[in-house]
């Protein structure tokens, strides 16, 4: 299964680009399910260590559901908007609160693939710092980061919405990104989830 993560809490241009993703991965025959923040309650990790001695986060919120499915996952792709230049607040506590998949197990995460998107209302919104710091997460949790590769997207997906649903509907350069990096999401996908 492949897990969209929205980290957006308005449907507008993430969820919208993270649909189509999902889609064209449904047109090839993956199951997907997307998780979004928009109407969730997840709380910042308190750093308490509750989840190192207990195996399990002390807060019992909307949190619990992405545990779930992040453990079901064979693939990740995790979308945020620019929030001063990097991700969303709301993004970044998921990651955080991730920790408490760790205490349960180290390698709970590990060999799952995982994708990027950063939607900017500018062109140069903070979108490739945005996608460095979720192939951080990656890399910390032993998930594999794919980028589009080379001549196009070397990081990763990156939109430019111009602020709208309607700009980021248009950025034909910002779709390149996106098929690029899906194409290689499922060229992993295949080699390392036989």
């Amino acid at each position: 299964m492949i897990l969209g993560i929205c980290g957006s809490p308005r449907k507008k241009a993430t969820e919208y680009i993270l649909n189509q993703a999902l889609n064209d991965l449904k047109e090839k025959d993956f199951e997907t399910k997307m998780f979004t923040v928009r109407g969730k309650t997840i709380s910042p990790c308190k750093h308490c260590d509750y989840c190192i001695k207990n195996k399990e986060c002390i807060q019992k919120d909307d949190m619990i559901e992405a545990y779930s499915l992040l453990k079901k996952s064979d693939g990740i792709i995790i979308a945020s908007p620019m929030y001063n230049g990097g991700i969303s607040a709301q993004t970044k506590g998921m990651m955080d609160r991730c920790r408490a998949l760790g205490a349960e197990d180290i390698d709970i995460l590990k060999g799952k693939i995982g994708m990027s998107i950063a939607i900017g209302g500018d062109r140069v919104g903070g979108q490739e710092l945005a996608i460095q710091q979720i192939n951080t997460f990656y890399i910390l949790n032993g998930i594999i980061p794919v980028s589009g590769g080379p001549f196009g997207a070397n990081l990763g997906s990156c939109f430019w919405s111009k602020d709208s649903l309607d700009g980021v509907k248009e950025d034909e350069y910002g779709f390149k990104t996106l098929n690029k990096t899906l194409k290689r999401f499922v060229e992993y996908l295949n080699k390392y989830k036989k």
